[in-house]
C-alpha cells in the first residue's frame, strides 16, 4: 500500500495532467526525510511546473503540510522528462508559426 503523501501527490498531479498512466512516483526515506520522486510524461511538465514555477511551489507547499501531520519532512523532487523540451515546444521562427497558421 501507498504511504499517505505518495498517494496524496499521486492523486493530485493524476488530476492536473493529461497522461495519468505516465505519472510515476518513487518515494525514498533517509535521515533528511522523505523524498518523492516525480515522473510524467513530457509534453505535462508545463502542467506541472505552471507558470513562473508557481504550481510546483504549491505542490510542496501542500506535501509539506501532508508531511507535518505524518511527523515527517517530505520533499518533492520532478525528474526532467528525457530529451528536455518536448518537440512541439520548441519555438518557431515568425515564418514557420505563419504557414502553421495557414494549414
Amino acid at each position: 500500500m501507498m504511504e499517505k503523501d505518495a498517494q496524496f501527490l499521486d492523486t493530485l498531479i493524476k488530476a492536473l495532467v493529461d497522461y495519468p498512466s505516465d505519472v510515476k512516483i518513487k518515494r525514498t526515506v533517509d535521515e533528511m526525510g522523505v523524498l518523492l520522486t516525480l515522473d510524467v510524461n513530457a509534453a505535462d511538465m508545463g502542467k506541472i511546473i505552471g507558470r513562473e514555477g508557481n504550481t510546483a511551489k504549491s505542490i510542496r507547499t501542500l506535501l509539506r503540510i501532508v508531511g507535518m501531520k505524518n511527523n515527517s519532512r517530505v520533499n518533492l523532487k520532478i525528474n526532467e522528462p528525457a530529451g528536455g523540451v518536448p518537440k512541439e515546444r520548441v519555438a518557431k521562427t515568425a515564418d514557420e508559426a505563419i504557414d502553421d497558421l495557414k494549414l
